[in-house]
Parts: structure tokens; sequence; C-alpha cells
């Protein structure tokens, strides 16, 4: 009997690709109103697309928060965005970022790949480099796509739709 494999993981950082650092009300991709964040949540989270969140969910693949906003991913954000409860990466408490600099790797990167334990994954972030994609490749055993999002911007329809591309090709063996 075979088994199929585990979906692929898609990492999820806040500030930059769901949070964009440009214009504080932008257009949005649904019909949706904007929600007012709850009493004393981040005055950013208004920021926040709620059209992102059924496009999130329709996509191939296990969502987990990668972002320094931890467990309050859960409590904010994703309410607002429709989402359910995901797993939250959990960061070293002390990243030696002069060894990753070095190796001009972003703090994160070595994280989620322990964190993806080999499984395929994507990484959607405002903050990833060609480091981050070389040490993945040297030290990721699965398929990834490490996709950088303009922290002006955020994530756009295009950007999910060329993500869903990628989880739904063939698997090549890498």
């Amino acid at each position: 009997m075979t088994h199929a494999p585990p979906a692929p993981l898609l990492f999820l950082d806040i500030d930059g690709p769901l949070i964009p650092f440009g214009a504080a009300r932008g257009p949005r991709l649904g019909a949706a109103p904007l929600l007012e964040p709850p009493a004393g949540a981040n005055p950013l989270a208004a920021r926040l697309d709620p059209g992102l969140g059924p496009l999130l969910t329709a996509l191939p693949c296990e969502l987990v928060w990668a972002t320094t906003w931890m467990d309050e991913a859960n409590h904010t954000v994703g309410p607002m965005l429709g989402l359910p409860t995901l797993a939250v990466v959990q960061w070293p408490d002390r990243p030696d970022d002069r060894v990753d600099a070095w190796f001009g790797l972003h703090w994160k990167t070595r994280t989620v790949v322990d964190w993806a334990a080999g499984r395929a994954f994507v990484w959607i972030d405002d903050e990833i480099g060609a480091g981050d994609r070389d040490w993945v490749s040297d030290h990721h055993e699965g398929r990834a796509l490490l996709y950088r999002v303009d922290p002006r911007i955020g994530l756009r329809p295009g950007d999910l739709a060329a993500v869903a591309a990628w989880l739904c090709a063939p698997d090549d063996g890498r």
C-alpha cells in the first residue's frame, strides 16, 4: 500500500506580505469590507486584506505562521482573514545573526528548514534573498519555493497564482 506524501507546508510571514508597508488602505481583492482590528490589537492589522483568507485556504498545502507575531497571529490576523488556527513556528531565543549574516541568510532561514524536516515547502516573506535560496538548496532535501513579496505592496492574487502553480507542479525529484 502506497501512502501519499504529506501536503507541502506554506510558511507565511505577516509584516510585509499580509500587512504591506505602503498605503494604509489600498485596493482590496474581494468585495469583503475592511474589518477593524479587535480592541487592543496591533493597529497595523487594519491593513489586512480579508480577500486573502479564502485564496490562502484554497491552496493545496498546510499553512503555518512564520512570523514574529507568534501566537498573536492566531488571535488577531487569522480571524480577520477567516483562517483556522494555524501552527506557529517557534523561533530560537537568540539566533546567531552574526553567523547568518556572514552566510547572507535571513535569521528565519535555518529554523524554517528545520521545521520543514524534508517536506516540500513554500516560504512567503518580504526579506528573502539569494543567500537564503542558495542555503536552502544546499541544506533541504525536499522541494522548496522561497517567494519574496514586495513589502510596499504585499501579497497579491498574482503571487498566490504563482504559488498555486508551484504547489500543483509535478515533483521533479527535488
